[in-house]
């Protein structure tokens, strides 16, 4: 049985229904940020769906240095402050360094940690003592049991309020493949998991200065981790993917947002209500 992590009245873990932790991928506006938050839960109201709203405000590993990055952490998180207070939802974004921490700290209710950063240990301490839920990316270049002693250095502040995440493992140039082994071995450490399921669709560095991405298999992958039995999914969406500023080829169109939440919650209640054989 995993941990219950609290975050502001929504429980991930143990056999709570999924959460799901959705967005767009970058901020672009105050007003497109309320437009996505107003659509998102329309699209989670008929399931009683709980979700903790992500956009980040700067994505600092872009392909390129010519690719957008994002609004800046002062404009960005002063909306997502706002998108808090308006609709009464937890908020994530990412942070790249340790100085972030105490200002996304003081906004957000879940810190993530990149991928390409889940072992820089300086900047694990500096979020795990935030006091914030903190959501840790899976490198691509981990096994899944070299996550638990990535919760241990968070874990050292006193923050057991620990999410692991999977988002796919690289599996040769500018691919990646999803291991289901690896969220049970990952829940072996007690802390929720979540998987990312638009992320591992992802074709790092694919189009040359841009990342590609196949985001018709992203449904097929997140029905595969709910059958698993993940405590949340990660499934960052935006309303035209293909103009998106970032990661627009990984994106669901949020019109079908609802379609596939009510499919995943259909899973998910009967995956819970029949645990896994052992053997």
């Amino acid at each position: 049985m995993t941990k219950t992590v609290t975050i502001r009245d929504i429980e991930i873990g143990g056999t709570a229904p999924f959460s799901l932790i959705t967005g767009p991928c970058q901020l672009e506006s105050l007003d497109h940020a309320r437009m996505m938050a107003e659509t998102i839960a329309e699209a989670c109201a008929p399931t009683g769906t709980r979700f903790i709203f992500k956009a980040s405000y700067d994505k600092a590993n872009r392909s390129s240095i010519t690719t957008e990055r994002g609004l800046g952490m002062d404009e960005g998180l002063t909306i997502l402050s706002k998108i808090r207070d308006e609709f009464g939802v937890p908020i994530l974004t990412d942070v790249h360094d340790a100085a972030q921490c105490g200002p996304a700290g003081e906004v957000v209710d879940v810190i993530q940690i990149p991928a390409f950063l889940c072992r820089q240990t300086d900047l694990l301490l500096a979020a795990g003592r935030t006091g914030c839920a903190i959501n840790i990316k899976k490198g691509q270049f981990l096994a899944p049991w070299d996550m638990e002693n990535v919760a241990a250095k968070v874990a050292s502040t006193g923050n057991e309020s620990i999410l692991l995440c999977d988002r796919g493992t690289s599996f040769g140039y500018n691919t990646l493949v999803s291991d289901f082994r690896g969220l049970p071995i990952m829940a072996r450490t007690g802390y929720p998991v979540v998987f990312d399921a638009t992320h591992s669709v992802q074709q790092p560095g694919g189009q040359g200065t841009t990342s590609g991405g196949q985001r018709e298999f992203a449904p097929v992958l997140a029905r595969a981790a709910v059958a698993v039995g993940v405590s949340a999914l990660f499934i960052e969406t935006h309303q035209d993917p293909d103009n998106a500023p970032s990661d627009g080829p990984n994106m669901i169109p949020v019109e079908k947002m609802g379609t596939l939440i009510g499919q995943l919650r259909a899973l998910d209640d009967l995956t819970k209500s029949q645990p896994p054989i052992g053997l």
